[in-house]
């Protein structure tokens, strides 16, 4: 006998069970009818985060550890500025890609050496070539250690994905709590105008597809450091 009856049969027998009914789950094992009013907050669910700007930054280092991102709050421009000239000499760094902000135009200054502009028209291969990416974010979400960027906020598509070292520039403001402030905060800023690519990058790009090995770098930048002024 062929498996193709086998398999057809066991498609009938689970057609037979009857679907739940409609609803959102509004706790362990219970659900809210589909006429009644959903939840809107699901906090919850999620891990607990502090409230106070010492204990998010304090779990997004803890998250960034686990996740192999480089996690680094920064006093002022001048310490800023110290810390990006000396991670460009430790990985002799020839040429940069960014776009234009607040804080990319002054770490573009502060390097000094060749750039790729996202914002303007640019080579793709010379993309590709840079030794690293500058880039701003939306936020940064201390319950999960992820950096929010968009296509306006990071310059593009192709900017914080092609060149091996992505770095992201932020500010203590955009360090926040859990996924729904992240939210929120999008949608403040974009309104009904959302860009047309959002993203949560959580840690360089891995895989362990392969015997269970983790190896950085599969599918897109190797390293990620984040500098929070």
């Amino acid at each position: 006998m062929s498996e193709r009856e086998p398999i057809l049969g066991r498609i009938r027998e689970a057609l037979r069970a009857a679907a739940p009914k409609p609803g959102l789950l509004s706790g362990p094992g219970q659900r809210v009818p589909a006429h009644e009013k959903r939840p809107t907050d699901f906090r919850p669910w999620l891990p607990a985060v502090g409230e106070s700007f010492d204990e998010r930054a304090a779990l997004f280092a803890k998250n960034s550890a686990e996740l192999k991102t480089d996690f680094q709050l920064v006093a002022d421009r001048a310490e800023l500025q110290t810390k990006l000239v000396a991670l460009a000499h430790a990985e002799g760094w020839k040429k940069i890609a960014t776009h234009a902000g607040d804080l990319t135009n002054f770490a573009f200054a502060a390097l000094g050496m060749p750039v790729v502009r996202t914002d303007s028209r640019y080579d793709v291969n010379e993309l590709e070539s840079s030794d690293a990416g500058i880039t701003e974010c939306d936020a940064l979400v201390a319950q999960t250690g992820s950096v929010v960027v968009t296509t306006r906020s990071a310059g593009g598509r192709a900017l914080s994905v092609l060149p091996p070292h992505h770095v992201v520039l932020a500010r203590r403001d955009q360090l926040l709590r859990d996924l729904p402030a992240a939210f929120a905060a999008l949608k403040r800023q974009y309104g009904s105008d959302y860009p047309s690519m959002m993203c949560l990058i959580t840690g360089p790009s891995r895989t362990g597809d392969i015997e269970r090995i983790l190896v950085l770098g599969a599918h897109g930048p190797k390293k990620l450091t984040i500098f929070c002024l």
